[in-house]
């Protein structure tokens, strides 16, 4: 471990959600000073096992931004956002992912940072307008979508932008679907259902599944390598959700449940989103959630892996790396 590795400091927002945990383990395996930002005491014991020194505090003010973090680190990963797909939390996503990444920006800027690594997402993109293969250089459909987390996740990278415009060192990255250890909520939700007998069908979409920590190291990446103002599409493997249910049922001794038709999914969604309005309990499917699993659009990482080295992992070892997390936390039973 060199000096120079020993000396770098990061500041990490989202540092106890799925990717953050991956992001500040590697940092701090690393060597670097991680500052890591948490609201909550939900992973706390984590960050303080890595090595990170924790840092209380949210996104949503960018004064007390500055106020915590460090003076002139060498790079600011901001991971935090919400990924809702209910429309009750479409202004507190406006919030978190607009005017938080304002704030944060805001700080970043104040406080003299070096490098800018901004978390987005394929779906900045919008819902797959692009006629072939979706890459950096594709159309958008986001900026006035009905889709909450498509048009958030564009705008945010608006509030980017207009920070690179003042001077801000800044690189975008856009994983699609991420998969591994420390996901309370994506892939995981799905796998609990299926080993639990309780998923009533496989969606028909096609995604891109990329490894959480290939997406943490091309975070790193790209704070070293990365061109500013550039996006890096992280597409990973592409494949049908039916290949990963069949994968992740082969590995549970569970059978895969059938394909359901993209009408009757949606269908399905339109009615449990009725039901939402009585119970205001979130829905396992939503209409946002329909129209992304029903989605057929392959995405491009050829330039993350020529400019950042990044890896795309073969789908059964990311399965295999999450189930093995599920079962080693207690989450599923061995």
């Amino acid at each position: 471990m060199s000096a120079e590795q020993k000396s770098r400091v990061a500041f990490v927002t989202g540092a106890t959600g799925f990717l953050g945990l991956n992001l500040v383990e590697l940092l701090c395996a690393d060597g670097w000073q991680v500052h890591a930002l948490h609201r909550s005491d939900k992973g706390l014991a984590q960050l303080r096992e890595f090595g990170a020194q924790p840092v209380q505090g949210g996104i949503d003010d960018a004064a007390a931004l500055a106020e915590v973090m460090p003076e002139k680190p060498d790079v600011v990963f901001h991971v935090a956002a919400s990924t809702s797909l209910w429309r009750q939390g479409d202004e507190a996503q406006y919030q978190a992912n607009v005017m938080g990444t304002r704030n944060v920006v805001s700080a970043a800027l104040q406080r003299g940072t070096g490098r800018f690594v901004h978390t987005s997402s394929v779906a900045a993109y919008g819902d797959g307008v692009f006629p072939d293969m979706l890459n950096e250089e594709s159309p958008r459909n986001s900026e006035d979508h009905w889709v909450s987390y498509f048009r958030t996740k564009h705008l945010a990278e608006v509030e980017v932008d207009a920070g690179i415009s003042r001077g801000l060192d800044a690189v975008f990255i856009n994983p699609a679907g991420i998969v591994g250890p420390y996901d309370e909520h994506n892939w995981v939700r799905m796998i609990t259902m299926l080993a639990n007998g309780k998923l009533p069908g496989t969606p028909p979409g096609r995604g891109g599944f990329c490894h959480v920590r290939e997406v943490a190291k091309a975070h790193v990446a790209a704070y070293e390598k990365g061109r500013t103002g550039e996006r890096y599409m992280l597409g990973g493997v592409n494949a049908r959700y039916e290949e990963f249910v069949r994968i992740a049922a082969e590995r549970l001794g569970k059978k895969p449940p059938p394909v359901i038709p993209a009408w009757l999914l949606k269908t399905i969604a339109q009615a449990n989103q009725l039901v939402s309005y009585i119970t205001n309990r979130e829905p396992d499917i939503t209409p946002e959630g329909a129209l992304v699993v029903c989605t057929d659009g392959p995405i491009s990482s050829e330039k993350a892996v020529a400019e950042l080295g990044f890896q795309c992992v073969p789908l059964e070892t990311m399965i295999d790396d999450t189930i093995a997390w599920m079962r080693a936390t207690g989450r599923l039973q061995a």
